[in-house]
């Protein structure tokens, strides 16, 4: 017996709607620095993380509001998530890294093909570093030291998921304790890509 509650799944959607409107912020800012190749992985990678969130917080209103127990939702997360992030990741490297030329990507969803939890949470943390690292070094260009400050509450709140990952989350107060580490974490991310779009992203020159 999982220990849901309706308030809790409702609390579940607030992070994710923080990256989300975080994700939309960044895509609009780098679209025209990207290849479509780059620009296919990051946004693909998002929605992923998107997608994965949403699974989640809508089993858990589902559970708690006694509607069904739909399994299957709960299981997307981890595989989902953790490629979304690994995708988004080597889009924003690829940026840095390789001169933007038009190139042509399909955007889809990558299959699910892992289970392993410490593959998962690898995928994650290789992501999100590379997440963190990329909008680092645009906030550096663009001498905002703050925002770099807001990426490394974003990526320790990201790690701090990845341990509460292995606890029982059947429990509810280990289920407040990551929704709160969550909602600061993404809460930090919606906010270096706010600032980010101030200090005048969209004008860099990579």
């Amino acid at each position: 017996m999982k220990d849901f509650t309706v308030i809790m799944a409702l609390a579940d959607f607030v992070p994710v709607i923080l990256f989300a409107v975080a994700a939309v912020k960044l895509q609009r800012d780098l679209y025209f620095k990207m290849s479509k190749g780059a620009f296919a992985l990051f946004s693909t990678g998002t929605m992923d993380v998107v997608f994965a969130g949403v699974s989640k917080a809508l089993y858990k209103l589902l559970y708690a509001a006694n509607i069904c127990d739909f399994e299957a939702l709960n299981n997307l997360y981890f595989p989902v998530i953790s490629i979304g992030f690994l995708l988004s990741g080597l889009g924003l490297i690829g940026m840095l890294s390789y001169k933007q030329v038009e190139n042509t990507a399909m955007c889809v969803v990558p299959p699910v093909l892992f289970k392993g939890t410490s593959i998962m949470v690898s995928f994650m943390i290789v992501g999100l570093a590379m997440i963190c690292y990329s909008l680092g070094v645009l906030a550096h260009k663009l001498k905002r030291p703050s925002i770099i400050v807001l990426l490394v509450i974003n990526f320790v709140c990201s790690l701090c998921m990845g341990y509460l990952a292995s606890k029982d989350f059947a429990k509810a107060y280990w289920n407040w304790i990551a929704e709160g580490i969550n909602i600061v974490g993404q809460g930090a991310f919606l906010m270096a890509a706010i600032e980010l779009r101030k200090a005048g992203l969209s004008k860099l020159k990579l």
